[in-house]
């Protein structure tokens, strides 16, 4: 703890911060949704905050702190989105049970070690790309909110500007600052919908069906290592951390075994977020840069308490701000990402296919586009990475030798 104390620094607390706040501005909406298609009590889904919450918080501070790494944990945007078209379906016991055989499965390949053995062959380039699609969309969010509010979200860029040629390390902060005084000031806040609420845990009883898991289990398995972590730990991998995925993933579904119960459906590596919290703009140390992940964890572990007045504060924002934000946050990983995509002049062509095929969203027998991203990338890689045979000499050219 000590330690903690002297390797603290405000940059590094605002990189938590700012990704803790991403985390809940887009995909919490998406449970949301999930949970109003399943017809969820809101006793239901204000458990459902509280476990994804609790879980992310105590994995994150206590990984970071571990491996002395910046490990953000969060729940599974994918598997969030798959369960909107799934849940109204299956009973909420059904998926309950779904979730606890999912998080068995995944809890067995990260102590397998298969997990490492798997990333441990994937090129640089290749996950760079893929990294860098994911990305994309963030990045260019920033420009499109552009239409709705353009003297918000220009005052934030030129903000970013200004901060990252005088402070560059606390130029996200300014951003935040600048952004949530304007919107204040323009009248831009909800205030009406704000309101203070505890979040309350639920119990429910697992129920165990075949066809919940199925439909259910199998497909939060692949969704949360292809498009969790996979590109979480290439977040980790091009920021020079060698921390071992099979610990995290092990640890991330133990986590999601215990709050299953109370509706979580799945914790994960990050990868978004986390490459706000793996970069420079966190600390010029990598070995301080953990703290992002503690200060991101205790964010969580509030924000999970108060869940009711957490869904207020973020419908009293406008998207816009939001979306500026996250753009801003990413810039930098964004443009470490492409640099290193390109950096292998062999493999350009193979991360170009992963980029574009990453960044195009495009989804393929339930499989995302990350998933799809690397498969392509990794078959162009093969394909023009092989080594042709030799001609065969002619008789002639044998004579003249």
């Amino acid at each position: 703890m000590k330690a903690l104390f002297q390797d603290f620094s405000l940059s590094a607390a605002v990189a938590g911060f700012i990704a803790t706040v991403i985390s809940y501005a887009g995909p919490l909406v998406i449970i949301f949704q999930a949970a109003e298609s399943a017809h969820l009590s809101r006793d239901v889904l204000s458990s459902w905050v509280w476990a994804i919450s609790i879980g992310s918080a105590v994995l994150g501070i206590g990984l970071s702190l571990r491996y002395r790494v910046p490990v953000i944990i969060a729940w599974s945007a994918p598997g969030s989105a798959l369960l909107v078209a799934l849940l109204p379906g299956i009973s909420m016991p059904e998926a309950v049970g779904a979730y606890l055989v999912s998080s068995l499965i995944i809890f067995l390949v990260g102590v397998s070690g298969a997990f490492d053995r798997i990333i441990g062959k994937l090129p640089a380039a290749i996950a760079a790309a893929m990294l860098a699609g994911i990305l994309f969309s963030f990045g260019t969010g920033l420009f499109v909110s552009l239409q709705g509010k353009p003297l918000l979200v220009l005052a934030m860029f030129a903000t970013y500007l200004i901060g990252k040629r005088v402070m560059p390390r606390y130029a996200v902060l300014m951003v935040l600052l600048v952004g949530c005084s304007i919107a204040f000031l323009a009248g831009d806040l909800h205030r009406e919908a704000l309101v203070i609420g505890l979040a309350t845990p639920v119990w429910i009883t697992p129920v165990f069906s075949l066809s919940a898991i199925l439909n259910v289990a199998l497909p939060l398995v692949m969704v949360a290592l292809t498009g969790q972590f996979v590109p979480g730990m290439a977040v980790l991998r091009a920021s020079g951390y060698t921390t071992p995925a099979g610990p995290i993933i092990a640890s991330s579904a133990l986590g999601t075994a215990l709050l299953a119960p109370f509706g979580c459906h799945g914790l994960n590596l990050a990868a978004i977020t986390a490459a706000i919290c793996t970069g420079r703009e966190a600390h010029e140390n990598p070995r301080k840069r953990y703290v992002a992940g503690v200060v991101g964890g205790l964010c969580y572990l509030v924000l999970g308490i108060f869940g009711a007045t957490l869904v207020s504060l973020f419908s009293a924002f406008p998207k816009e701000l939001i979306a500026a934000l996250a753009g801003l946050a990413l810039f930098a990983a964004i443009a470490g990402a492409l640099a290193g995509a390109m950096a292998v002049p062999s493999d350009r062509e193979a991360a170009l296919v992963t980029f574009l095929t990453t960044a195009s969203g495009m989804s393929l027998f339930g499989l995302s586009a990350a998933f799809w991203g690397l498969i392509f990338g990794m078959v162009t890689h093969v394909l023009l990475s092989a080594r042709r045979p030799a001609p065969q000499a002619t008789p002639a050219q044998e004579v003249a030798r």
